[in-house]
Formats: C-alpha cells, sequence, structure tokens
C-alpha cells in the first residue's frame, strides 16, 4: 500500500499555473483566488508529508477496505468472447470510487482548520462519501443537491442525513447536478475562509483537477499491479465511464504512458446524441470554454451559456468535464465514444444477470462499452473500472425499466 501511495502523487501535469496543455486554470474572482492559492499550497505541502501519506494509507486499508479487488467476469467473458475483467470500486465502503478523494479533501480541511466541508452531488455518491469522511473527522458537512436527483437517488439522501449531513436542493433549471455545482460555488463564495469546497470530480479551478485525479489514481495503481499479477500482461483495453471524469483518471493515470493499452472514455448519449438537451456528451459534441472556474471541453448553447444535459444516469449528466480528459482527447491518447440510456439499462441487467453484480448505472455505461469491444475484439482483454453499486438506482430502473426485464415487484 505504501508504494501506492507514493505512486498516487507522482504525475508530471498539471503545470504550476494548473493548466492540462490548453485547459484548466483558475477563472475566479480575485478574493477567491487568494483562498485557492492557499488550498493549493497547503495540498502541495500535505502531499510530501509522510504523516499524511501513512495516515491515509490505513484509511484506505482499515476503514475503506483498500485494495478493491479486479474480478474476471468469466461469465460475461464466455458470452461475449473477450476477458472481461472490474475493478471493483464498488466494493468499497460507501459504495463507489468517491471515498478515495473524499478522504484526502477531508484530511486537507482539517489540517487548514476549516469547520466545514460542503459539496455537489448528482447520483449521490459523492456525498455520501464526503459526509462519511465529515463524520470521521469531525467537521460539518453540507450537501448541493438538484430537486430531481433527490427524488431520484432517494436512499443516498437517506445515508447523507443519517450520516449527519444537510442536503441542500437545488431548485433552479433542470434541477441536476450542473445547479448543484452552481448552489455549492454560490454558498462557498459567502465565506471560504470557514469552509472548504471539497469538489466531487476532476473538475472546478486549479488546485482540485490535479488533486482529485491524485487521490484518485490509487485506482489505476491498484489495477495495475493486479492484472499483472494474475494474467502476467496488462490489459489491452481499459474503459471507464465519464462525467466529469474522476473515476476514469483515476484508472486511466497508470497506463498514460503504455502505449498498448488502448483507454476508452465513455460518455451519456441519453436519450438522444443529436438533439441538444438530450445528452451529456461533451468530449463527442462540446468545444472549448470556461464554466465552473476552469477551461475545458464544454457543451454550449446558442448564447454560449452551459447547454442543458440530460442522462439516465445522474452522475454524468454534467456540461463540461475534467480539463485533463480534454488535454488526452486532443493529443489523441485516450479514445472518447457513448452509450445511449438503452444501452447502459440493457448492461446494468446483463452484469446482474450473469455476475450477480448490480452495478451504479454510471458504471454500466462503461460495462455497456466493454461489452461492445468484446463483440468487436473477440478473445482480447478488457478492464472496466467498475466506479459504483447499484443500490441507490434499483427502486429507479425497477419502475421505469422493470416490466420490460420481467422485474414485477410491488410494495
Amino acid at each position: 500500500m505504501s508504494d501506492t501511495i507514493t505512486n498516487t502523487f507522482n504525475h508530471n501535469l498539471p503545470n504550476a499555473d494548473g493548466y492540462f496543455g490548453d485547459y484548466g486554470g483558475s477563472f475566479i474572482p480575485e478574493e477567491l483566488q487568494t483562498v485557492m492559492n492557499e488550498i493549493t499550497q497547503a495540498y502541495l505541502e500535505i502531499r510530501e508529508d509522510q504523516g499524511f501519506r501513512d495516515e491515509l494509507a490505513d484509511l484506505y486499508r482499515h476503514y475503506v477496505g483498500r485494495p478493491s479487488p479486479v474480478f474476471h467476469a468469466k461469465n460475461l467473458s464466455r458470452e461475449y468472447g473477450a476477458d472481461i475483467y472490474l475493478k471493483r470500486e464498488d466494493l468499497n465502503h460507501t459504495g463507489a470510487h468517491k471515498i478515495n478523494h473524499c478522504l484526502g479533501e477531508a484530511l486537507l480541511a482539517k489540517k487548514m482548520g476549516k469547520k466545514k466541508i460542503i459539496a455537489e452531488t448528482g447520483a449521490g455518491q459523492h456525498g455520501v462519501a464526503l459526509a462519511t469522511a465529515a463524520a470521521l473527522v469531525g467537521l460539518e458537512c453540507d450537501i448541493y443537491m438538484g430537486e430531481v436527483d433527490i427524488k431520484k437517488e432517494h436512499p443516498n439522501v437517506v445515508r447523507m442525513a443519517i450520516l449527519g449531513a444537510k442536503v441542500i436542493p437545488a431548485t433552479h433549471g433542470r434541477k441536476t447536478l450542473k445547479e448543484a455545482v452552481d448552489a455549492a460555488f454560490e454558498a462557498y463564495l459567502k465565506d471560504p475562509v470557514n469552509q472548504l469546497y471539497a469538489i466531487g470530480s476532476v473538475v472546478g479551478p486549479h488546485p482540485f483537477p490535479m488533486m482529485v485525479r491524485d487521490f484518485q489514481s490509487i485506482i489505476g495503481n491498484e489495477a495495475k499491479a493486479q492484472f499483472l499479477q494474475q494474467t502476467g500482461k496488462l490489459p489491452e483495453n481499459v474503459v471507464a465511464c465519464v462525467g466529469g471524469g474522476s473515476n476514469a483518471m483515476g484508472i486511466f493515470s497508470a497506463f498514460l504512458e503504455d502505449m498498448d493499452v488502448d483507454l476508452w472514455g465513455v460518455e451519456p448519449a441519453g436519450r438522444d446524441l443529436h438533439t441538444d438537451g438530450e445528452h451529456a456528451a461533451t468530449m463527442f459534441k462540446g468545444e472549448p470554454g470556461i464554466m465552473h472556474g476552469f477551461k475545458s471541453y464544454m457543451l454550449k448553447d446558442q448564447d454560449g451559456e452551459p447547454q442543458e444535459v440530460y442522462s439516465v444516469a445522474s452522475g454524468l449528466d454534467y456540461p463540461s468535464v475534467g480539463p485533463q480528459h480534454s488535454y488526452l482527447k486532443d493529443t489523441g491518447r485516450v479514445n472518447y465514444d457513448v452509450i445511449n440510456d438503452q444501452e447502459a439499462i440493457d448492461a446494468f441487467f446483463a452484469l446482474s444477470r450473469h455476475e450477480g453484480i448490480i452495478p451504479a448505472i454510471e458504471s454500466a455505461h462503461a460495462v455497456a462499452y466493454a461489452l461492445k469491444l468484446a463483440s468487436d475484439h473477440k478473445g482480447r482483454s478488457i478492464l472496466v473500472n467498475l466506479s459504483g453499486r447499484g443500490d441507490k438506482d434499483i427502486d429507479f430502473v425497477v419502475e421505469n425499466y422493470g416490466e420490460a426485464y420481467g422485474v414485477n415487484v410491488t410494495k
């Protein structure tokens, strides 16, 4: 675990100004930039501190349950003709990859003397993970969540409340993830001294794309070593879903220099890839722009403002993406493609019924793409980052799709 933690903080990008090529940076008010500089300095110091690394490694092992296993999905492999492996982030404490960076951010906030951590959440996994970390280190916690997602992801809302967090609804616009980010930023601007905005993905102004990437890099560091140990070679393909992009950067980071490994980031095509507001395929349909304090690819409306977006997966409906993903798209190192709602739900049930693993709908997008790759590349190896489990989604899936799959459950 100590080697894995050391590798976590060993990256060449971004530069000192927070840029990954042309993307990233910090586009925020001057008074907030002063606070952001303090966060950057505190993070750069803390990540070199052996005491911090040891504390984080201990929590990863004894609290989160790391390392999460790599599982050979033999039934799916036989069915689709390729060796499919799953990095089981769904088995982490709180049920997803989000706990990896939430523990790091909570420890940073505590050491900086902050009294409260605040955040946005879409599917609720980041909210649950941050509420968990806040309870552990003794900080107040406010979570901003779109009103639509509060209804859709009710089990996670209950978990946050039980953990002591205050869930605050975002009631403007489409009332989903983008609006939750808006509301959290507004709250942060009111008191950046006593609060830390613990951003939930590799987005936002510098240093957050770097910091969240660093904490999530443990996924790739573990997976690479585990896959080598199990198979004697590296996977030919690595697949992860992309909304903001934290789970994808987490697993991609360890393989970026392994040019024989194809990397695939999977965005939501939603209900209709060719209709504005019916998808959230930022890399596939967007262009460079600035929102929420950073420059990256972005879906824009006719006025150049953030476009309304949609996905069946609450954690993927965001009109921008982490700046390092934009850099990796432009350099051609990562391939970005799409999966629509129906394909994701098909994969949700395929994994459930072939392997006994119920995935988060977000993760089902990656599974769906892996099944496509398997059909096109018989006999090849595919490593999927199974970023979260589907407990939070089962009521929504059964209510909206259950009949088509023979699931008839009455309350």
